[in-house]
């Protein structure tokens, strides 16, 4: 599926789609460059590709569909109709062209498409782009989990109904 560009930047176009065992080697490159910290494990990163309870999508560019620039993790539990984005991650080199809202919109038609009607998520209390992001989306903070992150900070939990 490809999607449009963010109204208030210019964003190249990007196809969005499931990621593959081929994208492991790109997505695990994805994770060391956007996260400096709690990164997701390689092993974390194909069991998502292949858990029927998780989704997985990635961007890559349109004119050159080798490079993925951005991904999206999701997971659901049986008899929940909560989803929770556990992680989107843009490469740093398309940082602030409105990859992360491509990556929450996606995530949030794949999460309905599963028939979940809310979307919760985990930001860092420090990450002033991800909160913006999500404020601008509609989501709304519903609690703080301390100690969160490996180096002791805090999370923000948010929840947006679908």
């Amino acid at each position: 599926m490809s999607t449009r560009p963010h109204p208030s930047a210019y964003v190249p176009s990007v196809t969005i789609r499931p990621a593959s065992l081929g994208d492991l080697d790109a997505l695990v490159a994805l994770e060391h460059a956007a996260f400096a910290g709690d990164r997701a494990e390689r092993r974390a990163i194909r069991h998502a590709i292949g858990s029927p309870s998780m989704s997985l999508l990635v961007a890559l560019d349109a004119d050159d569909p080798a490079v993925l620039v951005a991904a999206a993790t999701l997971e659901r539990r049986k008899g929940s109709r909560n989803a929770r984005l556990s992680s989107i991650a843009v490469s740093p080199a398309r940082s602030g062209q409105g990859l992360g809202s491509i990556m929450l919109e996606a995530a949030e038609a794949d999460s309905k498409k599963h028939g979940c009607e809310r979307l919760r998520l985990e930001v860092r209390a420090d990450n002033g782009a991800g909160i913006r992001l999500y404020d601008r989306h509609g989501y709304t903070r519903f609690g703080i989990l301390e100690d969160y992150y490996e180096d002791g900070m805090e999370a923000w939990r948010y929840e947006k109904t679908l």
